[in-house]
């Protein structure tokens, strides 16, 4: 397996799965067309129990582990992902981290209508919008995405 992500494979295993997703963080502002770079994809999931069951299947066939347990080799469970707590998984494509919320209590039903349809390889997933994720990233205040808002302003304005 090679050491960069591949992250066009881990959203169309994503997307043949049924999953119910929004692609937020970096995968979100790259496909927004920002010139950044990002290690991981993280992905919001809705929460539902026929959307977990086939997420769990998915993340199965994807090989996934959680990241940061040394040798041990722990895989999600539906009930790992029903809350919405982050599940940050290791993937034969790459680092995945499942997302019940984000910024308290933004779930999928919520990012929902801030986000837009986007074909990435073969397949269409909802991406988080460029004026959402820029809130999201103001409100986090970490180092990280402080370093990313100046970019991300700038694609916005770019795309205006």
């Amino acid at each position: 397996m090679s050491t960069a992500p591949k992250f066009i494979q881990l959203i169309e295993a994503l997307h043949d799965a049924r999953v119910e997703l929004v692609i937020v963080g970096g995968v979100a502002a790259v496909a927004h067309g920002a010139p950044v770079s990002t290690f991981d994809l993280d992905i919001v999931h809705r929460r539902t129990p026929e959307n977990i069951e086939r997420l769990v299947t998915c993340l199965r066939d994807l090989d996934a582990v959680y990241r940061g347990r040394g040798k041990q080799r722990l895989g999600p469970e539906r009930h790992h992902l029903d809350g919405a707590g982050h599940n940050l998984l290791q993937t034969k494509w790459g680092p995945l981290d499942v997302l019940g919320s984000i910024i308290g209590d933004r779930d999928y039903d919520t990012l929902l209508p801030h986000s837009e349809l986007r074909d990435i390889g073969r397949a269409r997933v909802h991406v988080l919008g460029l004026v959402a994720l820029i809130e999201i990233k103001e409100a986090l205040g970490r180092d990280k995405d402080k370093a990313m808002l100046a970019i991300l302003r700038h694609t916005l304005a770019e795309k205006k």
